[in-house]
């Protein structure tokens, strides 16, 4: 590997642990060493938490690669990836840290293995300030296969704060190279539908409060779609109390939005119910193709791909000009947002356009 390793600087923009999970992937793809300092610089616990280092382990397992400084608490670590290789990988945060933050940076890496990999994530599955594993399979999963990406996730048991305790099993396909992809034209909502859950010894009638309240929060603006959110109980697949709620809306040109929430001690089931359908409909309002979420999430996805993807969007979020900036250091990845104006609706959205780098799987 070169010696010049790309500087990354862990406390612009949003400055959280996104920073380091899309450099160390991207480090892993383009075969470049990063040094990322200011690791989290801003926090309340500046430096490497648990599910942090969880998922720079992994990476650096993922392309036999050499991890400097990788402590909890570390401000400053350095990668130096080597070749990317299939086989069966374990993380495990041990605490409620989220499995789908592993995911994030684990499966843009395995894209570009020799073969199948398998991912056993263990820790949150339905965690505060990430997205729910429901998210992750509904939302984000149908969207990235229109890039070409495959994935199966099967969850083996649900973990909720603070034990976690939660099991995840990810079975990534490589590709050849990422599909650019178009999403402009949001068309209608024609489908909203969800799931209202409880885990462990909290009554059933939680769920169903949750249900019912996001019913009639939604039914307000959008009155002609039966809207179908199931109460479920969670009896042998979760480890743990918990409660929670995702509610998912599909249009007619196939974009996919989500609102969600996590039940809290003390926080009446309803309120969690309409926080989740509050979120939706502000997903839905703005008329972008996806939600502020999946935003950021994509932008990896359009930095690798083969040619130039557009996707519109509400209001651009922190995380995703974070998200774009590492991109543009890590790779040849150009982007540029330009705003809508709309003259449908009052609302004003954007279009992230970028011309991907077009890295291709060496392996294949």
């Amino acid at each position: 590997m070169d010696s010049g390793a790309v500087e990354i600087d862990g406390s612009v923009m949003e400055g959280g642990g996104q920073i380091l999970r899309v450099s160390a992937a991207l480090s892993c793809i383009t075969g470049s060493s990063v040094k990322i300092t200011k690791i989290r610089a801003g926090r309340s616990t500046p430096g490497l938490r648990p599910q942090h280092l969880n998922g720079l382990q992994l990476v650096s397992d993922l392309c036999s690669g050499s991890l400097q400084g990788a402590s909890i608490g570390s401000t400053d670590i350095s990668l130096t990836p080597g070749k990317i290789q299939s086989g069966n990988y374990t993380a495990d945060t041990q605490t409620a840290g989220s499995v789908c933050l592993l995911l994030q940076v684990a499966l843009p890496c395995a894209l570009y293995a020799d073969a199948a990999s398998q991912l056993c994530l263990k820790g949150g599955t339905n965690a505060e300030m990430a997205p729910q594993i429901d998210y992750t399979v509904k939302v984000f999963k149908p969207i990235v296969e229109k890039f070409g990406v495959h994935f199966d996730c099967d969850i083996r048991m649900r973990g909720f704060y603070p034990k976690g305790g939660g099991e995840v099993m990810v079975t990534v396909n490589p590709v050849k190279e990422l599909k650019p992809v178009t999403m402009t034209d949001r068309g209608n909502i024609t489908k909203i539908y969800g799931r209202a859950y409880v885990a462990g010894v909290l009554p059933f009638k939680l769920a169903k409060d949750m249900s019912a309240a996001a019913v009639r929060t939604i039914r307000k603006e959008i009155k002609e779609l039966y809207i179908n959110i199931q109460p479920q109980q969670e009896k042998d697949k979760a480890c743990g109390n918990g409660n929670g709620i995702i509610i998912i809306a599909e249009s007619s040109t196939g974009c996919i939005f989500a609102g969600s929430a996590l039940g809290k001690k003390g926080v009446y089931a309803d309120k969690v119910g309409i926080e989740a359908a509050e979120m939706l409909l502000k997903n839905i309002r703005h008329n972008g193709c996806v939600d502020e979420f999946l935003q950021d999430q994509v932008i990896i996805f359009m930095a690798l791909a083969n040619g130039t993807s557009r996707i519109r969007t509400g209001a651009v979020t922190l995380h995703t000009q974070t998200a774009i900036h590492i991109a543009e250091q890590l790779t040849q990845a150009k982007f540029t947002i330009t705003k809508c104006e709309d003259e449908l609706s009052r609302n004003v959205t954007y279009i992230i356009e970028c011309q991907g780098s077009g890295a291709v799987n060496p392996h294949l």
